[in-house]
């Protein structure tokens, strides 16, 4: 064969070998477990894990995660991994929860994996909030910026009393109504399960609605007459709650601060967790732990008050 005829020389990294940290990555990553997770989430995950398969085993060596064998990947070796990412706790956190994901997966398929090397690793904890929780007075100061019939404003109410997430935003249409409920399967959970979020049609939410222009399968669509991303109405609403002036609000801002005000009005864990679709307590109690330390304190300081009038 002639040397202009031959087949040029293959390229990108090589397939991993069988029995290493990589090798099982690309089983995971090809795998229905990790088909069935959303576009978005499938992205996140490949690329912390990919991550850090790139780090080196140990320091000062030049010997990649990515060809350590499973029998030599522990636990000291994940919390390596996390502690590499010192100063960022949520990329630190992130890559023991999705390794350990991968690594669940792997015990249930037979013969791959035996056991879990990142469950004995711990979490960084660290004091955060997240996410800016809007307040009444920043909700009010959005609305005086975008009157009602406007997207705009049709994406406030919907996030605020419907509590869905970017991700829901940009599908919701008119054939989630029925009988006066907005009924949806949430995008982060419908590849584990099937179960649906169902809210009520507030009057101010009908309102809303009925006065702004709608696309035909979804509320919001974007200049060009479509259906919006979830990244494409990230960046939409970003700009919007720049234009009135509140650059510390997001989009999921405003769910903690439905989630906020429902709890304290009232509303119990399971209610919060049908409402936002949380799977489990854990984040329905955070919002009742705080509407309920808001609650003593101020029945303690009208004690106090009391006591203090008594006692003049």
């Amino acid at each position: 064969m002639d040397a202009l005829e031959l087949p040029p020389p293959a390229r990108g990294p090589k397939p991993a070998i069988r029995g290493t940290l990589g090798w099982l990555a690309a089983l995971y990553f090809g795998s229905d477990e990790f088909g069935a997770l959303d576009l978005k989430s499938q992205s996140t995950r490949r690329h912390i894990i990919e991550g850090s398969l790139q780090e080196t085993v140990k320091d000062g060596s030049t010997d990649l995660m990515r060809d350590c064998p499973l029998s030599f990947v522990t636990a000291k070796k994940i919390k390596r991994l996390r502690d590499l990412k010192a100063g960022k706790p949520d990329a630190a956190n992130n890559r023991k929860k999705y390794l350990s994901a991968m690594f669940g997966w792997a015990i249930d398929q037979d013969k791959i994996l035996d056991r879990n090397p990142a469950r004995d690793v711990r979490r960084v904890k660290y004091p955060s909030d997240g996410f800016h929780t809007w307040t009444i007075e920043e909700v009010r100061q959005y609305q005086a910026h975008r009157p009602i019939g406007c997207k705009a404003r049709l994406t406030l109410s919907l996030l605020l009393f419907v509590g869905a997430r970017r991700g829901d935003m940009a599908e919701l249409g008119r054939q989630h109504l029925r009988d006066g409920w907005i009924r949806f399967v949430p995008k982060k959970t419908r590849h584990r399960r099937s179960a649906a979020v169902e809210v009520p049609m507030i009057p101010e939410l009908e309102r809303v609605i009925a006065a702004t222009p709608c696309g035909a399968l979804t509320f919001l669509e974007n200049d060009l007459g479509r259906g919006f991303t979830a990244t494409g109405f990230g960046n939409k609403f970003r700009e919007w709650c720049d234009e009135a002036s509140l650059p510390q609000c997001s989009a999921h801002g405003l769910r903690k601060a439905g989630a906020t005000i429902a709890a304290e009005h009232g509303a119990t864990e399971h209610q919060l967790m049908a409402m936002y679709g949380w799977e489990t307590p854990t984040m329905a109690a955070k919002y009742t732990r705080a509407a309920n330390r808001k609650g003593l304190a101020g029945e303690t300081m009208r004690l106090l008050a009391t006591r203090s009038d008594q006692e003049r």
